[in-house]
């Protein structure tokens, strides 16, 4: 995983415990797999209003 060890992976999550302390990791936690599922979901499903035919604009000739 990008060339990194148990070490590697061990300093970063104390790192990450440090600055946003115990309480903020799991609330980032959720963020991070909504955001990912709803990005999953995209992938999934690309037909959004902005796929949709458009309605033709009428012009004066």
């Amino acid at each position: 995983m990008f060339g990194l060890g148990l070490p590697e992976m061990g300093i970063i999550a104390v790192v990450a415990l440090l600055i946003f302390g115990p309480k903020k990791i799991p609330e980032m936690g959720r963020a991070l797999a909504k955001t990912l599922r709803g990005f999953k979901e995209e992938m999934n499903n690309p037909e959004t209003e902005k796929d949709a035919p458009a309605e033709e604009v009428k012009t004066k000739d």
